[in-house]
């Protein structure tokens, strides 16, 4: 046999880590299997890999990373809505929005969001239809990208993910601007990767062992030491 099965590891934010496998060619001369590896893109249902069906609608996108012995390390790399989902929220008479922001995380990702919503009948309307002003959807649009660069900008990429998969954003949104127009389905459509900084293997480890006891002992012996350093230095000063 020419090829191999690789193990492939999501990260640990996510329920289930044994993501599936993958195939490649066996490492022959100069031409590394690991290497062919590194960069390689799977995309997963949400459903799936946090065993909740309600999420089947989101499509997560991963990357390998990393290749340490026959597992594969893989990290965030996009976010998707599958189109059976974004095409039964289009309908007739009423108006879409839709909102993107390019946005840094503090470790360094640059990270584009994509929003969309659909305005919605007031209670007790008459009229058939609920088309928003212009005016009315360049505010609606602005409150989505204040609320998306916010989002981006306060944190780095492992809490925005944990964010974007479990707090229902669209929901703060779709309260934010009802005062404008009332909103529903409000969702945060896509989510790219536009650039990673310098690959750093403690950085994925900290993806891969976020919740095992060992790390975070790790984490915990080293800051004390640390704050006395820093007090010492700043007593002599």
């Amino acid at each position: 046999m020419k090829k191999e099965w690789y193990k492939l590891i999501a990260p640990s934010i996510f329920a289930v880590k044994d993501a599936g496998k993958t195939l490649i060619t066996k490492t022959q001369g100069t031409k590394i299997a690991s290497d062919g590896l590194k960069g390689r893109v799977f995309e997963f249902s949400l459903a799936d890999l946090n065993k909740n069906e309600a999420l089947a609608y989101r499509k997560i996108k991963l990357c390998i990373e990393d290749v340490q012995g026959y597992n594969c390390l893989m990290n965030f790399h996009g976010m998707d809505m599958t189109r059976d989902k974004l095409c039964s929220l289009i309908r007739k008479k009423q108006s879409i929005i839709e909102g993107n922001v390019d946005c840094k995380t503090t470790d360094g990702y640059m990270i584009r969001m994509f929003c969309i919503a659909f305005t919605r009948p007031q209670d007790n309307q008459i009229k058939n239809t609920c088309y928003a002003k212009s005016a009315q959807e360049r505010a609606i649009r602005a409150k989505m990208v204040s609320t998306m660069t916010e989002l981006g900008t306060k944190g780095d990429l492992k809490s925005l993910v944990k964010e974007l998969i479990s707090a229902p954003i669209g929901d703060k949104i779709a309260r934010e601007a009802s005062s404008i127009f009332p909103i529903k389905d409000c969702y945060i459509r896509k989510v790219k990767v536009l650039k990673k900084p310098k690959f750093d293997v403690t950085e994925l480890m900290e993806w891969h062992a976020a919740d095992e006891t060992p790390a975070g002992d790790v984490g915990t012996a080293v800051a004390p030491a640390v704050e006395e350093g820093l007090a010492g230095s700043g007593g002599r000063l």
